[in-house]
């Protein structure tokens, strides 16, 4: 055991872990790739063969344990490739990295070159393959019956000497034509071609040492290539790599040597970026500044990001580039940057996922069966383009950003723009070190490296060497290369390592500059590690409403749903779990960051404005970088002979040998080389330090690694059936899992304030984060409907779904009619509500008539929008998926709408969204025409019929007004169509006859949106008419939502209270009769004015996006009229001045005459009202209320009254003259609050902290006053 444990440890400070070589296994034969989808229509010389792992060494590490599958099909993705002499035989370089279910990565170089082939049974195959493909290509073509062409299916067997019996005698004619078509592309004669099978070298290490890797393959394979055979057998480079060459100590450089020359790798110390050598330059250069910053959004914003290219380096380039990208921030999903064909399967997934396919020769992007395309980004990067999602939020400061990203390229050389055709990454001649044929001149270049020789001696060798080749010292050999050559190159890697640091520390500038104070908004509301986590999903970690009430108003769109991904929650879970356990090493690094960025804070990042500032660590990180590669700190024990049997690694040219297996199977320690391991081993890093990228190895992060894990990632690699479906069971509990979260959510968002009084939800919810979390359902409800879909229309896959129901329901059901046709002729019931309308399908016809000029995406987000607002969303999906003749045609047996069981937990959770009420439809579709019905009822038993008044209304919401609608004689409803009104707010109702017969008594108004079911109740209870009440020809009234068909429950609100109504008759009839009551609370009328001021106040200082509906505040009941109201009828002396009923714009009017009459008087009696400017506007606003043209009535007068002084500011200068009028001491008892000084000055003081809010009335308060 203490041995095992050993060797684990060694490995986990070793450069590389694995050897590997990857080519055709000349035992098995060939064997057809069947999972390459290659058609046999295509010459056998161009097609896909499976390739095997021949040997990889050592067996096994015991941190990480050799995946022989996953390794060979990333070595090479596309199986083994064929060709001739005709064909360039240039050597092919990439890479590609595993993911392991603790979190960590592994990484893969691989050198790809082509070999002759020498096994006579290979030969012999392809050539019985190529015949028998002329003669089938021959056949179907000549032949002018289909049967003829049914014979060209070729047998996928793996015995090639079964095919060649197959032949038949009659086709032996045909077969005189193959040396016809020879020397054409695809043909292959054994006599006069050389066939030519590809052969993969792989390294295996545990951090990306991109460059490193890549030169010692590229040595070692033109070791292999060259005509003098190397220093020393291959295996004591490959032996010396794999065990004798230790991880460069963080902070610091180290040389190794190659076959042909010293190599250099470094690695970032503990205050620096991690590291990151894939060329982010490249990355930029071929898709440009704003595509990479939007495909970083994306990411960011957990879209599935799909990378198509035909250069397989390029896509894990750019995967590579993007993850780097996101310091301090992880990827937290399916990250597969290179996706062979077997394993298109997981294009179905429905999650997030970054992944990489290999685009075929001459194959174009309509060719591509993808099933979630919703919210998918696809970045075609030879074609320099990048297809965002509809509604992908900016970027903060995204031009600030992309303008100092291109000073960044410019500076190197590179345009910004991107479309530049970068040179090939496959090739790997420009990283061949030089074969320096003097000793001198490799020392002279080791001196070089160490920064110890001057110009000046540079450039006397470059000219003896320039001079020895003009002087006939004859050509160079292959591969050899001139110093400045050479130096040249190495110019060029230190110009892309500084390019690439000073890249990443941009944008980990710009998130220190977003969430430099987020540790301010963790909530750490757990004890201990065992408590937060079995309370996991029911606590908030994160506030993230005050964070975003600090933010740029800019910047909410993308933070709010940055806010909601795993991304973010695994970045705060890290910040609690740092209480009981160590950080992750990218969160520290971050936090310590920002405790030094905080040193110099000014204070202007509190602000809503704070100014981009850009990064101020470019120069010193590049330096930082420069000093370590320019000259090495440590130096590796040089390759040396190995105990090694005789006669093994012989020469030959061209052919890579079969290394000897029991030198390299484990480390050799002879005395002769003991003390230099020994010494070598200084350099082991501790554990912690080796993991950079997987986070601290302790116990506590191993236990709760599932916090950030959702799927098995070693098991995305398996191609087995059996693996598939394991992984499509996974995608199905992690679908049904996040519909339960999402929805839970969605729940605790929208309960209110209820929660948050009981601590156990956030303040300051936003309308903002709402439409993030529908959205975050939208796309939810999209990749469900897209795992497993084998037939769609358009890019939406749920409205691809709803079209083929819609179609087979066509052929079945007579069509039903238009809602606006039909809802006219309903029948109501008796208190006036409608019975529940609107099926599926009507919602459906109702989404496509819409004139917004949707996307199948957005028409799939309107119709789930409308069906949230109808409360309708769980009903219509159960019903869509009640046709199960369809689902069996539309999806595959894995899909997660065929499981039963999932399928009905997952309506079961987006029902429990039914008991809150949203308004998302009528929000967010602003510009939609909307029918609406209005019904008037009257109060039967007092009121006249309503065949003497002809009335109208108009109706008014947060967008809008409907215009004066005219109700037709003798009915009491009208239906009419008009542009989306919002939330319905206010209702003006007037009649225009003012005969003294049309009068009625009005109960209320109910205006229902026959789209989305919404009923809005406005309560009246009061006389419409001439000769009765105040003498009003029309209302202003205030509504509010009830729900539909349950008038008597309109109070029992299940999310949030109900809004404020009208006040009522009953209320109306109280005040009437409190002039008789002397003896009136005084308290409880101050304590309810104070309460109206107060709603007031809170209404103004929440967020924009919060805020209520002010008219409410100001009109509805106990709102600041009715308050005021009652305050000025306290102490009323009633049967004195007035006779029967009591309204207090009486008083107001006689008020002003008095004060009117005082002034043209000269102030005879004495008066110790105070003339100024405060009368004058009083008199002036009440003068132009009374001769306005509208009949409102004195109870409107009043309403209008003080809705114009609280607008102008005036009402608390107003209140004080009214006290001291000589008219108040004859009208109100001497106990009155209107004679008490103090009660005034008070009453004053509140109205005064109105005076510094912004107040806008609704059109409908004021229409026909002009003031």
């Amino acid at each position: 055991m203490n041995g095992t444990a050993a060797a684990a440890g060694a490995a986990s400070c070793r450069f590389a872990h694995y050897f590997v070589v990857c080519g055709v296994d000349t035992e098995t034969g060939l064997e057809p790739d069947d999972g390459a989808g290659e058609g046999f229509e295509q010459s056998p010389i161009r097609r896909s063969f499976k390739s095997k792992v021949l040997v990889h060494y050592p067996e096994n590490t015991g941190r990480n344990p050799f995946n022989k599958d996953a390794v060979n099909m990333l070595c090479m993705p596309r199986g083994l490739s064929f060709c001739t002499q005709a064909d360039r035989l240039d050597p092919q370089f990439h890479s590609f990295t595993i993911a392991f279910d603790d979190g960590t990565r592994s990484y893969g170089f691989v050198h790809t070159f082509y070999e002759e082939v020498t096994s006579p049974q290979i030969i012999t195959a392809m050539q019985t393959l190529y015949q028998m493909h002329h003669v089938e290509h021959h056949s179907s073509s000549s032949a002018s019956s289909p049967s003829s062409s049914s014979s060209a299916s070729s047998p996928s067997t793996s015995s090639m000497d079964s095919l060649a019996s197959s032949l038949d005698e009659s086709d032996a004619e045909s077969l005189a034509g193959v040396s016809g078509c020879l020397g054409c592309a695809g043909s292959f004669d054994p006599a006069r071609d050389t066939l030519y099978v590809s052969k993969a070298l792989c390294l295996v290490t545990q951090l990306p040492f991109l460059q490193a890797s890549r030169q010692f393959l590229a040595q070692l394979h033109q070791a292999v290539t060259s005509q003098t055979a190397p220093p020393l057998p291959l295996e004591s480079y490959v032996h010396n790599i794999l065990y004798e060459v230790p991880l460069p100590p963080p902070g610091r450089s180290l040389r190794f040597h190659g076959v042909q020359g010293p190599i250099m790798c470094q690695r970032p110390g503990p205050g620096e970026l991690s590291l990151g050598e894939y060329p982010l330059g490249e990355a930029f250069s071929l898709l440009g500044v704003d595509n990479m910053v939007k495909l970083l959004t994306c990411a960011l914003l957990e879209t599935q990001v799909l990378l198509y290219s035909q250069d397989y380096q390029r896509l894990m380039t750019v995967a590579e580039g993007i993850t780097t990208l996101l310091f301090p921030f992880q990827w937290q999903h399916i990250y597969l940057p290179i996706v062979s064909t077997p394993l298109h399967h997981l294009l179905d997934a429905p999650v997030p996922f970054l992944m990489g396919i290999h685009r075929r020769d001459g194959a174009q992007r309509s060719s591509l069966y993808l099933p979630h395309e919703a919210n998918l980004c696809f970045v075609d990067i030879d074609n320099h383009c990048v297809e965002a999602p509809e509604d992908l939020p900016l970027f903060p400061d995204q031009t600030e950003l992309i303008q100092e990203l291109s000073e960044v390229l410019l500076h190197f050389g590179l345009p910004p723009q991107g479309g530049v055709i970068t040179q090939p990454s496959t090739t790997t001649t420009s990283s061949l070190s030089p074969h320096l044929s003097s000793l001198v001149l490799e020392d002279l270049m080791e001196d070089r490296r160490n920064g110890n020789l001057g110009g000046e001696e540079l450039a006397v060798l470059e000219r003896l060497q320039a001079l020895a080749r003009r002087c006939g010292g004859g050509k160079m050999s292959e591969g050899e290369k001139t110093l400045g050559h050479v130096f040249g190159e190495e110019e060029e890697e230190l110009k892309a390592a500084k390019l690439n640091i000073q890249l990443r520390e941009v944008f980990a500038s710009r998130f220190a500059a977003m969430f430099g104070r987020y540790e301010e908004f963790v909530i750490h509301s757990a004890l201990d590690l065992d408590s937060w986590l079995s309370n996991r999903e029911g606590t908030f970690s994160f506030d993230k409403g005050s964070f975003l009430s600090v933010q740029p108003a800019t910047h909410l769109h993308f933070l709010s749903r940055f806010l909601e991904t795993s991304i973010f929650t695994s970045f705060v879970d890290g910040k609690v779990i740092s209480r009981w356990a160590d950080r992750e090493p990218l969160q520290l690094l971050f936090d310590s960051r920002l405790e030094r960025e905080r040193l110099y804070d000014t204070g202007e990042e509190h602000s809503h404005v704070a100014p981009y500032r850009k990064c101020t660590t470019l120069f010193e990180s590049a330096q930082t970088i420069e000093r370590r590669l320019l000259k090495a700190d440590h130096t590796a024990i040089h390759p040396h002979l190995l105990d090694m049997r005789i006669g093994q690694g012989r020469h030959h040219p061209g052919y890579f040998p079969k290394l000897q297996a029991d030198v390299l199977a484990q480390a050799q320690n002879t005395n002769k080389w003991s003390g230099r391991v020994t010494a070598s081993r200084w350099s082991e890093p501790k554990r912690s330090m080796v993991t950079d990228h997987s986070g601290v190895d302790n116990e506590p992060r191993q236990k709760h690694m599932f916090i950030r894990k959702s799927l098995c990632q070693s098991k995305l690699l398996d191609p087995s059936p059996q693996a598939i479906t394991q992984t499509h069971r996974e995608f199905v509990d992690g679908l049904l899992s996040e519909c339960r979260l999402k929805t839970k959510r969605m729940l605790m968002e929208r309960m209110g304030k209820e929660s948050v009084e009981l601590g156990q939800g956030e303040a300051n919810i936003t309308g903002l984060q709402e439409n993030t979390l529908i959205h975050g359902l939208c796309d939810l409800l999209e990749r469900t409907w897209g795992h497993g879909l084998q037939l769609k229309q358009g890019k939406s896959a749920l409205w691809s779904h709803l079209l083929h129901y819609q179609a087979a329901h066509g052929k079945m059901e007579a069509p039903a009619e238009s809602p606006a046709s039909n809802c006219s002729g309903q029948r109501t019931f008796e208190d006036g509500t409608l019975p529940l309308r609107g099926s599926l399908i009507q919602d459906m016809r109702f989404i496509q008539t819409m004139s917004e000029g949707l996307s199948e995406v957005g028409l799939a987000r309107a119709w789930i929008h409308l069906a949230l607002e109808k409360k309708m969303l769980s009903q219509h999906l159960k019903e869509l998926l009640t046709y199960q003749e369809l689902l069996r045609q539309l999806y595959k047996p894995h899909a997660f709408l065929l499981c039963e069981e999932e399928r009905e937990q997952f309506l079961f959770h987006l029902l429990s969204l039914n008991t809150v009420d949203y308004l998302c439809f009528t929000r967010v579709f602003t510009s939609i025409c909307i029918p609406y019905r209005v019904v008037i009822i009257p109060m039967k038993k007092l009121s006249i019929a309503m065949t003497t008044v002809n009335p109208w209304v108009c109706v008014s919401g947060e967008l809008g007004d409907s215009g004066v609608r005219q109700i037709p004689k003798n009915t009491q409803e009208i239906f009419f169509q008009c542009k989306n009104l919002g939330r319905l707010s206010t209702l003006q109702l007037g009649q225009e006859n003012s005969g003294l017969l049309a009068k009625c008594l009005i109960d209320c108004v109910m205006v229902y949106n026959e789209i989305t079911g919404h009923t809005y109740k406005f309560p009246c209870g009061r006389w419409l008419g001439k000769g009765v009440g105040d003498g009003s020809l029309e209302r202003v009234l205030i509504g509010h939502l009830v729900t539909p068909g349950a008038e008597e429950d309109a109070g029992r609100w299940t999310g949030t209270p109900p809004e404020l109504a009208s006040p009522s008759q009953s209320v109306r009839t109280v005040l009437g009769s409190l002039g008789s009551r002397s003896r009136m609370l005084a308290v409880e009328v101050q304590e309810d004015m104070r309460e109206a001021a107060n709603n007031l106040v809170k209404h103004f200082h929440k967020p924009e996006q919060e805020r209520g509906n002010l008219t409410v505040l100001l009109c509805g009941e106990g709102g600041l009229v009715f308050s005021l109201e009652k305050f000025l009828l306290h102490g009323f002396k009633s049967n004195r001045l007035f006779q029967r009923n009591v309204f207090v714009w009486d008083f107001v009017e006689k008020a002003v005459v008095s004060m009117e009459t005082a002034d043209q008087m000269g102030d005879l009696h004495g008066s110790t009202l105070t003339k100024g400017p405060p009368c004058d506007s009083l008199c002036q606003y009440v003068n132009a209320i009374n001769s306005s043209p509208r009949n409102i009535g004195k109870e409107g007068k009043f309403q209008l009254f003080v809705c114009l002084g609280i607008r102008d500011r005036l009402l608390s200068q107003w209140l004080p003259l009214l006290a001291e009028c000589p008219l108040t001491t004859r009208t109100y008892e001497e106990a009155a609050l209107l004679r008490d000084r103090a009660a005034v000055h008070s009453l004053s003081r509140i109205l005064h902290t109105l005076n510094e809010f912004s107040i806008t009335l609704e059109t409908a308060l004021v229409k026909g006053v002009d003031l």
